[in-house]
């Protein structure tokens, strides 16, 4: 019969490895905590590993160390389906392989041909004589998808009239040995920029930037970037669209004169400024050349004008927003002569036709009374 002090030690001894295997503080593990997959891809978990200070001195890193994943729970007695991998075996329920360096506690494991059956939590155990411990803390929800998830268009600053932007869009790449190709739709010319980066959760995903100046003609113009994903001998392709919004001065600045023939003196006129600008236009100036210089005579989109003798001319406007300035061409504003004037006009030459008419008159009587006189003193003898 064995001494109590053996017994208090075998059973301590039991009582650590009990612990130690269902991963009370026996192991630390770094992963996501969700990667979205497409059937018939494959999936990379980086993972990594830490071995808490307690247990430290019964891991030793120069023995071979395997590695095993679990589904649904880490609880695995009594379901030893849910060991769905262990690198120690030659045949597993799903084909994969751990790509990281144990030895350098780094679990990243890659699974291949993923089918939607693989959508669960996922938790990570070493074994290692004669330390194992599973991460009872620590999982990975794998969620997999018919169709990938769309990429995400962001924009670097203020997209203002020709000052160079970039636009960024980044699709994420669940499987980095097959990433996702993205092109862009654009209004204007361009050559992107495309990269294979790590997140900071050490994921990977495809960044593609483009830099170009954008015109005030691009505003609220659709762009696109698309993520075709190759899976198997197909693709499966996602986008995503985003309309562009360009800051800019007012442009096609236009002034318009209603009514546009000549007008009376005394009747009104209506002027109407327009333009485009974004953000939009804050303050129209309506200006009068007057003896070839301007001068400002109203402020307001609209300019009511009750006409007098001295309005008549050329007129311009001004429309200015927190990025410039933009000019319209000028309108002409034509008075009428008044009646009056055309009254007396037309009085003074009736007038001088008549005058003109008694003139001729007069000079044709006298001349034939003189040649009637003259022929009488022919006839007569005495004449």
């Amino acid at each position: 019969m064995a001494c109590p002090e053996n017994m208090f030690f075998l059973i301590v001894l039991f009582m650590s490895g009990v612990l130690v295997c269902f991963g009370q503080n026996g192991l630390n593990t770094t992963m996501p905590d969700r990667l979205d997959v497409l059937t018939g891809s494959c999936v990379q978990i980086p993972c990594s590993f830490d071995i808490p200070d307690q247990n430290k001195y019964t891991f030793n890193s120069t023995i071979p160390t395997s590695g095993v994943w679990i589904k649904e729970s880490p609880y695995f007695f009594g379901h030893p389906d849910n060991v769905i991998f262990n690198s120690s075996e030659t045949v597993n329920r799903y084909q994969g392989k751990i790509t990281g360096n144990m030895s350098q506690k780094n679990c990243t494991t890659v699974f291949f041909n993923v089918t939607t059956s693989y959508t669960n939590k996922y938790f990570f155990r070493i074994e290692s004589q004669p330390f194992k411990a599973t991460d009872i803390g620590k999982s990975v929800d794998i969620v997999v998808r018919d169709l990938p998830s769309s990429p995400i268009i962001t924009v670097s600053g203020e997209v203002k009239e020709g000052t160079p932007v970039s636009l960024n869009c980044s699709a994420v790449a669940p499987c980095p040995e097959h990433p996702p190709e993205l092109t862009w739709t654009l209004p204007t010319q361009f050559t992107p920029k495309n990269q294979l980066q790590e997140n900071p959760d050490q994921t990977k995903s495809v960044l593609s930037t483009v830099t170009f100046a954008p015109s005030y003609l691009h505003h609220e113009k659709n762009i696109t970037c698309t993520a075709v994903y190759p899976v198997g001998a197909s693709n499966k392709t996602a986008e995503h669209n985003m309309m562009l919004h360009v800051s800019f001065s007012p442009k096609d600045t236009s002034a318009s004169i209603s009514p546009a023939d000549p007008v009376s003196v005394g009747s009104c006129v209506y002027l109407t400024c327009s333009s485009t600008a974004n953000p939009p236009v804050t303050n129209f100036t309506w200006f009068q050349i007057s003896e070839g210089k301007p001068a400002q005579v109203a402020s307001g989109q609209s300019y009511t004008l009750n006409v007098t003798v001295g309005d008549g001319g050329l007129y311009y406007c001004e429309a200015r927003n927190s990025h410039g300035c933009g000019k319209s061409k000028e309108v002409q504003l034509a008075i009428k002569e008044p009646k009056t004037s055309m009254v007396v006009g037309v009085a003074a030459g009736t007038l001088g036709a008549f005058l003109f008419i008694s003139l001729i008159s007069v000079f044709g009587w006298r001349r034939n009374s003189r040649l009637h006189d003259g022929l009488e003193r022919t006839d007569n003898p005495q004449g």
